[in-house]
C-alpha cells in the first residue's frame, strides 16, 4: 500500500516536472521571437511664450507695483529732477547759470518724448503665421506657443498609419544608433536634431496577425526623444508627414494602444 502510494506520488511529480519544463521552454523560445524596433519622438519646442491669462496678468501687475515701490531712482529720474531744479532757478533769474549750456543740453524730458514717439511706432509681431492661417501641418513655423511632434505615414502590413518615425534594429547596432539611422532613413538629412540620451524614454509592443507569425510573433518598439534644432523633413524621402500638437495626436494616431504608449512619454 505504501509502495503504491509512493510510486503514484513519484509519477505525479515526474509529470509536473515535465509540464513545467515544457512550459518554460515554450516561454523562453517565444520570448526570443520579437523584432526590435527603434522609434523617435521628435519635438519642435515652443518658439514664443504663451499669452498670459487673466490671473497671470493680475499677478504680473502686482509684482511690477512691488518692484516699483522698492526700487531706487534711475539715472533718468535723477536727471529729470535736476533739470526741473535748473528750470526753477532760471525762472527766478539766477545769473550764476550758464544759459548757453542749458539751452544746448538735451533734457531728460526731451529723451522721454523721443522714446515715447519711437514706442508709438513699434508694433508687436503677430503670433499667427502664414502657415497657421493656411493650416500647413508640414511647416514648423506654426503654433509657435505649442510643442509640435513629428508623425510620418508608414506602412504596417497592407495599411498605412501615422506613427512616430520607426524602423527595425540591425544586428550589431545599439538601440540609440538604430534610432539615429532610422530617423535619417525615414526623414532625410535636412533635419538637425539633438537626442536627449542613450536610454529609451518609452516602450510599445504589438503582435503581428496570426498569418504573419512565421519567425516572430510581434515587435517591441523602444522610443527615443529628440529635439528639433533646425531644418525640416526632406519631402523627397518622406511621403505624408506632419508636425502635430499634443491635443491633435488622438485624431492622427488611430491605434489606441499605440496612442497611450506615446502619451506616456509626452510631458
Amino acid at each position: 500500500m505504501y509502495r503504491t502510494a509512493t510510486l503514484s506520488l513519484i509519477n505525479g511529480l515526474h509529470c509536473n516536472v515535465k509540464l513545467a519544463t515544457r512550459y518554460l521552454s515554450l516561454n523562453l523560445s517565444t520570448a526570443e521571437k520579437w523584432n526590435l524596433y527603434a522609434g523617435v519622438l521628435v519635438e519642435r519646442l515652443p518658439v514664443v511664450s504663451k499669452e498670459l491669462n487673466a490671473l497671470e496678468k493680475e499677478f504680473k501687475e502686482y509684482l511690477l507695483r512691488v518692484e516699483f515701490e522698492k526700487s531706487l531712482k534711475s539715472n533718468h529720474e535723477v536727471q529729470h529732477e535736476r533739470d526741473l531744479k535748473q528750470a526753477e532757478l532760471l525762472k527766478e533769474g539766477n545769473v550764476g547759470l550758464d544759459l548757453d549750456e542749458i539751452v544746448a543740453k538735451q533734457t531728460a524730458q526731451d529723451l522721454k518724448d523721443a522714446y515715447t514717439e519711437e514706442f508709438k511706432q513699434f508694433k508687436l509681431a503677430s503670433r499667427k503665421t502664414i502657415d497657421d492661417k493656411a493650416n500647413n501641418e508640414t511647416s514648423t513655423n506654426r503654433c509657435l506657443e505649442d510643442t509640435l511632434y513629428l508623425l510620418i505615414s508608414q506602412k504596417l502590413g497592407k495599411d498605412e498609419y501615422f506613427l512616430l518615425p520607426q524602423g527595425p534594429r540591425v544586428e550589431g547596432e545599439t538601440m540609440r544608433q538604430a534610432a539615429e539611422r532610422v530617423l535619417r532613413e525615414k526623414c532625410g538629412n535636412q533635419m538637425k536634431v539633438c537626442f536627449y540620451g542613450n536610454a529609451p524614454c518609452g516602450f510599445h509592443k504589438y503582435k503581428y496577425p496570426i498569418t504573419m507569425r512565421d519567425q516572430t510573433i510581434g515587435a517591441k518598439v523602444f522610443f527615443y526623444r529628440a529635439s528639433l534644432l533646425a531644418g525640416n523633413v526632406d519631402k523627397n524621402v518622406t511621403g505624408k508627414y506632419g508636425w502635430i500638437r499634443t491635443d491633435a495626436l488622438e485624431g492622427k494616431l488611430n491605434n489606441f494602444s499605440y496612442l497611450r504608449s506615446v502619451q506616456k512619454i509626452i510631458f
